[in-house]
């Protein structure tokens, strides 16, 4: 039995049957497939296996590691500051897209904002149409997305830039009509070599348990929230709150600020969307209440990277409290 078929054996036994491979095999697996060293039908029954099963922990931090060694990421800053990661491949389908609307405000408070995500996806609308309505277009270099970071603070590159083996197997959606792990793994990236700060959203409540404790046992340094249609930003009409977690430990930052009116939203097409945005920015539309609350969720995760606390991811986790 070679080791692709084991791998089959032990996860592609049903959802309550299947077991969870090794961390040290989960990412040699994973490492695997992104180097396209998987052939086509073991590739499309690991997929699946792995959605109808759902991955481990330790199946989650042996693939995240394959896919940090897949691609090459960009320098730190050479100024010192620390961005803000925000990762953008769901879309939107009823809501406007907001997601460039919160790069845009981090960038006008200083913090620079890398997004990194998907370019188009049928019957919803992507972060890179509304940016590309607001005249912001998309970095296809590393050296172009730092110089960009730099000056206007805020840069966008397409997955197929950034990493380019993961996005092959973020495309076989279109070839098994359902989403993949890589789906789950392209929202994790931390792209710097230095010190970022990333948001992480789910669409699944019961999803967050697991970021949980992905990010207080094996990594650090996230942002994590049940984002606008699984997008990373806050839900314009729900009340926020955001989970920051960080050296082994998470913490939910609620707003504790008096309930305001539910927002007037544009209609979801990119340029009603570019010219809604441009209205709050210029002052003339309010910034709803939840997603001025995630700016000041970010704002005080990079005060706290900036503070020097440890970077290294830990292995003992806590439970979330409120703060």
């Amino acid at each position: 039995m070679d080791e692709l078929t084991r791998y089959i054996k032990e996860i592609g036994r049903g959802k309550k049957a299947a077991g969870d491979l090794a961390r040290k095999d989960a990412q040699s697996l994973f490492a695997a497939m992104l180097e396209g060293r998987v052939p086509d039908l073991q590739l499309g029954g690991i997929l699946i296996a792995l959605r109808v099963k759902g991955e481990s922990l330790e199946e989650l931090a042996g693939f995240a590691a394959a896919c940090e060694a897949s691609y090459n990421h960009l320098p730190a800053l050479e100024d010192g500051s620390i961005p803000v990661v925000i990762p953008s491949y769901n879309g939107a389908r009823q809501l406007p897209n907001l997601v460039p609307l919160l790069a845009l405000l981090l960038a006008r408070a200083g913090i620079p904002v890398f997004i990194h995500g998907v370019t188009r996806d049928p019957g919803r609308v992507t972060t890179r149409e509304v940016f590309d309505a607001l005249g912001v277009t998309a970095s296809m270099s590393s050296r172009e997305a730092c110089a960009r970071l730099a000056i206007s603070r805020v840069a966008f590159m397409p997955i197929e830039v950034l990493a380019p083996e993961i996005a092959a197997i973020l495309g076989l959606r279109a070839v098994l009509g359902v989403r993949n792990s890589a789906h789950t793994l392209a929202k994790m990236l931390q792209p710097f070599a230095g010190p970022a700060a990333r948001i992480v959203s789910v669409t699944h409540p019961d999803y967050l348990a697991r970021m949980r404790e992905y990010f207080t046992a094996h990594d650090t340094a996230a942002l994590l929230l049940r984002g606008a249609e699984g997008e990373a930003v806050a839900h314009p009409r729900r009340e926020p709150g955001m989970e920051w977690a960080f050296d082994g430990r998470s913490v939910i930052w609620k707003d504790d600020g008096l309930p305001r009116a539910s927002p007037e939203l544009p209609d979801r097409d990119p340029a009603t969307t570019a010219r809604w945005i441009e209205s709050v920015l210029a002052g003339q539309t309010p910034v709803p209440a939840a997603i001025a609350h995630q700016l000041e969720c970010c704002r005080r995760a990079v005060e706290a990277l900036k503070a020097g606390a440890s970077a290294t991811p830990r292995q003992v986790a806590s439970p979330a409290s409120g703060a």
